[in-house]
């Protein structure tokens, strides 16, 4: 099997270069890889290189993520978010090849505290979350065979995340402010890229069961509790770190007001993608424990 992965030094994407190698030749490509076009601000040569390597499956990690920036260059997070991978996909479907794509909670508009399935009908609040669900939908209108996994709160030992950060902050200030009304499942990179690999073999015998997906980590929590989490975890695993926060101070959203409306309720069903595929998925805790042990 030939992959091609596209988005290689993502958070996601470093993993997948990773979960991927058993399973065939991966040519894994960025925004800047020069042999083969994998910028998606152009999207004729992606296009050009998906006929030109003729891949079995596409994995596209690539994505503008910036959610606050795209409220100021809504037509480059439209391009990279719906018209590239739009324009991939008709490639895919000229060649039989299979698309695998990630997309967001975003879609949803926070409303209520049921978690979101499949069937739920998306209002996106935010040019990300309206530029994602574009990509949804011209992947599906495509024709291509595809796979879609929403997701959320992704993070990674590699790069910047909210575990970093709230460590960092701890270690700088004796009281911390944390939001206490949005609520998610915090998803590991190197998770997503595991149950793709998986999925991939499934749907080499079962290629019917493709399409849209929920996928997180189970349980929920809120950014005050992952903080609180993240705090406690690292005392006890570094008890000589300086730690200053003596208090986390849960706060609403409108005590941090951004460009971009984030939705309050990210809760995502993941029982169709469980039941699918065979899969248990782990809590949110073990992923980020595993994580803090790695960085600290």
């Amino acid at each position: 099997m030939k992959i091609l992965l596209l988005g290689k030094n993502g958070q996601v994407g470093w993993e997948l270069q990773r979960s991927l190698a058993p399973l065939g030749q991966v040519v894994a490509l960025d925004f800047d890889s020069t042999e083969h076009c994998g910028d998606f601000a152009n999207p004729q040569g992606v296009a050009d290189t998906v006929q030109a390597l003729r891949p079995d499956v596409i994995v596209n990690a690539a994505a503008h993520t910036a959610v606050d920036k795209a409220e100021s260059e809504p037509e480059l997070a439209r391009l990279l978010n719906a018209t590239t991978p739009g324009a991939l996909a008709l490639q895919a479907a000229r060649q039989q090849a299979l698309l695998v794509h990630y997309s967001t909670d975003y879609v949803f508009d926070g409303s209520g505290s049921r978690p979101w399935s499949e069937s739920d009908s998306p209002a996106p609040l935010s040019v990300y979350g309206r530029t994602k669900l574009e990509g949804e939908q011209l992947i599906q209108a495509s024709g291509c065979k595809h796979l879609i996994l929403r997701t959320s709160w992704v993070y990674a030992a590699r790069g910047g995340n909210f575990a970093k950060t709230m460590l960092r902050l701890a270690q700088e200030r004796e009281r911390l402010t944390v939001i206490d009304d949005q609520w998610g499942a915090p998803t590991g990179a190197d998770l997503l890229a595991d149950i793709t690999a998986h999925a991939l073999r499934h749907l080499r015998t079962r290629p019917e069961d493709g399409g849209l997906y929920h996928c997180v980590a189970s349980g929920e929590t809120n950014w005050h509790t992952y903080a609180s989490y993240v705090i406690a975890q690292a005392r006890q695993a570094q008890p000589a770190m300086n730690i200053k926060a003596t208090e986390i101070a849960p706060v609403p959203t409108s005590a941090f007001p951004t460009p971009a409306q984030r939705p309050h309720n990210s809760r995502l069903d993941t029982g169709r993608l469980q039941a699918t595929f065979g899969l248990q998925l782990p809590p949110w805790q073990q992923g980020v424990a595993r994580m803090l042990t790695e960085i600290l």
